[in-house]
C-alpha cells in the first residue's frame, strides 16, 4: 500500500460544506456586488437636495435625437429628475430630421453664421418636424413612465415671441429667411404645467411680434431664453461633442469650468456650429441662471452624470459675480466648486 494511501485525513477540505454555509458565502457576493450601488446614491445625495424644486432646462438635440438607445436614455434621465424633485423643461430643435424632410422635398438645407436659412417653403417643413414629429415622439417616451409630459410650441400661449432676425456676417446684415430673433418671452403656461408636476416639451418656433409669420428659433437661444425667464438653476445643452475644447482642432482637451468673461473672450475663436450654444450659455448665466453646461449627449444618461455626480461631464459656463460660483455652506464641495 502506498504512504498517499495510508494517509490520514486531517484537512478541513474534505468537510463537506453545509447549506447555511453556502447560503451565506452566497449573500455575502451579494452585499459586495450591490455595495458600489450604494455608494453610488449615497453621491447623488446631496446632489439631489441641492436641486430639489429647482427648474432645470434641457435642450435636446444631435444625435441624442437619432438614436434610439440616446432618446430612450434621455427619457429616463428627464423622468428621474421629476422624481427627484427637479422641475425639467425640455426644449428641441430638431436639425437631423429637417434635413430629411428637406431632401425628401427637393429643398436645399444652407447655414449661416450657425443659423438655418428658412425659406417660407423650408418653414412649413420646420413647423412640421418640430410640432408634429419630434416633439410627438419626446412626449411619447417620457409619457411611457407616467402621464408627465405635454407638448407646446413657441406660438403657444405667447411663450416665445420674435422678430425677424438679421446675423451680421463679415460686417453686413444678412436676411436669412423665417429665423427669429426672440423679443419676449411668456413663462405662464410652462409655470402652470411645472406647478402640476409636468414636464413641459417645447419645439422651438415663435409667432412674430410685428407680422403673421412664424419664424424658426434657433433651440439653444430659446433655451437660454427660457432658463432665464424662467429662473432656471440650470441650462444643460446636449451636442455632439465632450463639451467646449480647450485648443480644438490641435488639443481635445475639454475645459471643465469658465467664467462669462473667459467664454465671452473665446467667442470669436468658435466653430460656427458652437456659438449659438455657447452665446445661449453666456446670456444665461448673466440673466440669473446659476450655471449652464454643455455636455455629450451621445454618452447615455450624460444629464445623471453630470447633476448628480461628483466629477460631471462636458463644460460648465458660470457667472463672473464670486458670489454665483462659491458653494453654499450646506452644498456639496467638488473640484468644478458649482454644483
Amino acid at each position: 500500500m502506498s504512504s498517499d494511501e495510508t494517509k490520514p485525513v486531517t484537512s478541513d477540505e474534505t468537510k463537506p460544506v453545509t447549506s447555511d454555509e453556502t447560503k451565506a458565502a452566497a449573500g455575502a457576493t451579494r452585499k459586495h456586488t450591490a455595495l458600489p450601488k450604494a455608494q453610488i446614491l449615497i453621491e447623488a445625495l446631496p446632489w439631489i437636495t441641492r436641486h430639489q424644486g429647482k427648474t432645470v432646462v434641457i435642450k435636446f438635440g444631435g444625435n441624442a435625437m437619432v438614436d434610439e438607445e440616446l432618446k430612450a436614455a434621455f427619457a429616463q434621465d428627464v423622468v428621474f429628475l421629476r422624481h427627484a424633485g427637479l422641475r425639467p423643461v425640455v426644449v428641441h430643435g430638431g436639425g437631423p430630421q429637417i434635413n430629411a424632410q428637406l431632401d425628401k422635398e427637393g429643398l436645399v438645407s444652407e447655414f449661416r453664421a450657425g443659423l438655418r436659412v428658412t425659406t417660407p417653403e423650408a418653414m412649413d417643413v420646420v413647423r412640421m418636424v418640430l410640432a408634429g414629429q419630434v416633439q410627438r415622439e419626446l412626449v411619447g417616451l417620457l409619457n411611457q413612465h407616467g402621464p408627465l409630459a405635454i407638448g407646446l410650441t413657441g406660438e403657444d400661449a405667447h411663450t416665445i415671441t420674435a422678430t425677424k432676425h438679421l446675423p451680421r456676417i463679415e460686417g453686413e446684415l444678412v436676411d436669412i429667411g423665417r429665423v427669429g430673433e426672440i423679443t419676449a418671452i411668456d413663462t405662464g403656461a410652462i409655470e402652470t404645467l411645472l406647478d402640476d408636476g409636468r414636464i413641459p416639451v417645447v419645439s422651438s418656433i415663435a409667432r412674430s411680434a410685428d407680422d403673421d409669420h412664424v419664424y424658426n428659433v434657433n433651440a439653444d437661444t430659446a433655451a437660454a431664453a427660457l432658463a432665464a425667464a424662467l429662473g432656471a438653476e440650470t441650462l444643460m445643452v446636449l451636442t455632439d461633442v465632450e463639451g467646449l475644447y480647450e485648443d480644438w482642432p490641435h488639443s481635445d482637451e475639454v475645459i471643465s469650468r469658465l467664467t462669462a468673461n473667459q467664454l465671452e473672450k473665446l467667442l470669436p475663436e468658435l466653430a460656427s456650429g458652437m456659438v449659438p450654444k455657447m452665446e445661449g450659455c453666456l446670456h444665461a448665466v448673466r440673466n440669473g441662471v446659476r450655471t449652464a453646461r454643455v455636455i455629450d449627449g451621445r454618452v447615455q444618461h450624460s444629464i445623471l452624470l453630470e447633476i448628480f455626480t461628483d466629477e460631471g461631464i462636458g463644460t460648465m459656463v458660470v457667472d463672473d459675480d464670486p458670489r454665483a460660483t462659491a458653494p453654499a455652506a450646506a452644498e456639496p464641495a467638488t473640484e468644478r466648486q458649482t454644483p
